[in-house]
């Protein structure tokens, strides 16, 4: 059952449980790391129930059962236990800088010359906490979409000295636990995904700063529209099927496009009052002390909207 090998997880968090359970799912072994003895224990707990929760949904991935799958992870507070004939290890810790530099180097003095050492970073550089390793061409980023059980986009981010091979690899082991990974040709700030967010989020503060729509109503423009689509399409396919091919869309659009963009404004620091009265909006919308439901709703959402797109897909 366990015959692929032993994968390691540092941080035991939704993300690195998420992490856990892909891997387990197409039978790794799986070593999950934490500092702190009692996150372990929570963290296997959370995961057992979960694996159960999802299997009685019909949800659960892979072809082995919860309890065979929850055999494969086991947790450790030892570093040198973690490391020990890993061939890869998903570092899932929080985004502190001097956290991840510190880490890094404390891996660098234990881990073994095979290991590709990736981390789940939204947000640093891999060159960052890579640049003074002995073991810098093993590094990388393999940044999830959060929740990764769910959504399975990857990207997967070199920094200059990352060897191509250690790219590929990862590559083909995130898309052999069932994941979609992109990869980057070189590292860029808030690489992909978070840029084409961050676009999206600045225009949508602009609309509510300027009074045009509330937050209900902006995001309704994503959920109820734009994001049907993007759920099987990205922007460019959109765009090519919404006229007779890209060209066309070039042809007809570009001087419109280019015109409303000159009047989107300044890139606007997220502060100040309207920094409150989005919040407050948000907060009536789903209030704070349900969250949680809302995520188990988002989560359903997304399950079943995977489902759907393996289903129109095969």
């Amino acid at each position: 059952m366990a015959g692929k090998g032993k994968v390691g997880i540092i941080g035991s968090g939704l993300i690195g449980r998420s992490f856990s359970m892909l891997f387990a799912s197409v039978g790794y072994t799986v070593v999950l790391y934490d500092n702190v003895p009692t996150q372990i224990e929570n963290a296997l707990k959370e995961t057992e129930k979960e694996l159960k929760a999802l299997e009685a949904k019909g949800l659960l991935r892979g072809k082995l059962n919860a309890s065979q799958q929850f055999a494969l992870i086991s947790g450790t507070t030892d570093i040198k236990v973690l490391v020990k004939d890993a061939i890869f290890i998903q570092e899932c810790i929080p985004e502190r800088l001097d956290w991840k530099q510190a880490l890094y180097k404390q891996l660098d003095e234990v881990v073994e010359e095979q290991t590709i050492l990736s981390s789940s970073t939204s947000t640093f550089l891999p060159s960052l906490f890579s640049k003074d390793l002995k073991h810098q061409s093993n590094v990388l980023v393999s940044h999830p979409v959060n929740p990764p059980y769910y959504v399975p986009l990857v990207e997967v981010v070199p920094a200059p000295w990352t060897k191509p091979e250690v790219v590929q690899k990862t590559r083909a082991i995130m898309e052999e636990i069932g994941q979609k990974p992109v990869v980057l040709s070189r590292e860029i700030e808030g690489f992909v995904l978070n840029r084409i967010q961050y676009a999206i989020l600045n225009e949508t503060w602009r609309l509510v700063d300027s009074g045009i729509v509330d937050v209900k109503d902006v995001d309704s423009v994503m959920s109820d529209g734009l994001g049907m689509r993007y759920a099987f399409l990205g922007p460019l396919e959109t765009a090519h099927l919404n006229a007779e091919g890209m060209t066309n869309y070039f042809e007809r659009y570009t001087n419109t496009m280019y015109a409303v963009s000159q009047t989107m404004g300044p890139t606007p620091k997220m502060e100040g009052p309207t920094a409150v009265e989005i919040a407050k909006q948000l907060e009536v919308m789903v209030p704070l002390d349900k969250l949680a439901e809302r995520r188990n709703y988002r989560d359903n959402c997304l399950t079943q909207l995977s489902i759907l797109k393996k289903k129109l897909n095969e």
